[in-house]
């Protein structure tokens, strides 16, 4: 657990050097600490440590660390970086602070459905698939214009910024910089992109939220079938 410290620590010198570099302020972006598959005491550490964002992918997996951890520490912050079906909608809004994969119309309606009904607005960070990979989630990008204003105009959703995951093997300066432009001209600010191995890359073009799990946590924990019965 000491370890999480230190490489939180470590992280944060990157970050703030990167921030620099780039001619930004050292605070101009957020970690978003990626928990998913670590145990709650892993994040416990990352707490004591001083860190407050978190980023979860499965509402399921959220919901058996985070409302524990909440009441300890209740000024943390959790966001849902991963995809979020619509029947998790309900319980997404209840216990998450950010939701960063908003991709399709259906999630977008769904969304603004129970925000209208819990009263609880969340953030959205609309996903772009900028490799255009069949596999991964996100809008397309020569739908991104489309999909960004009716979301922010017919359903009324609080749309802050835009996320993405580049393809594997391509060179992530070229995903960020499209990202970079669509943002741009649709008024958005916040720009989700950047991860363990391409963030430093990421704050050069602007991202204001780097998602960075195994440099802090270490390699993902995977529970097979038989050690989960």
């Amino acid at each position: 657990m000491e370890s999480i410290s230190a490489n939180l620590a470590a992280i944060r010198g990157r970050i703030e050097s990167a921030a620099r570099a780039a001619g930004r302020a050292a605070d101009a972006v957020r970690l978003v600490a990626v928990s998913k598959t670590h145990p709650a005491e892993s994040v416990r550490a990352a707490l004591e440590a001083g860190q407050r964002v978190f980023g979860e992918n499965r509402v399921q997996e959220a919901l058996a660390k985070f409302p524990g951890l909440r009441r300890e520490y209740p000024d943390l912050e959790l966001h849902l970086i991963g995809p979020l079906q619509t029947n998790k909608v309900k319980d997404a809004v209840a216990h998450c602070d950010v939701i960063e994969t908003l991709d399709r119309p259906r999630l977008a309606e769904a969304l603004a459905r129970e925000m209208e009904r819990g009263g609880r607005r969340l953030p959205c960070f609309i996903e772009v698939n900028t490799g255009e990979e069949p596999q991964k989630a996100g809008v397309l990008p020569e739908a991104a214009d489309t999909f960004i204003a009716d979301c922010r105009g017919r359903l009324g959703l609080p749309v802050v910024g835009l996320m993405c995951i580049p393809p594997e093997g391509e060179e992530p300066a070229l995903h960020f910089a499209l990202l970079r432009e669509i943002a741009k001209r649709n008024g958005l600010v916040q720009l989700s992109m950047g991860m363990s191995a391409d963030f430093e890359t990421a704050i050069r073009f602007g991202a204001t939220h780097v998602r960075v799990g195994t440099a802090i946590f270490g390699a993902r924990q995977v529970v097979t079938a038989a050690a989960a019965k």
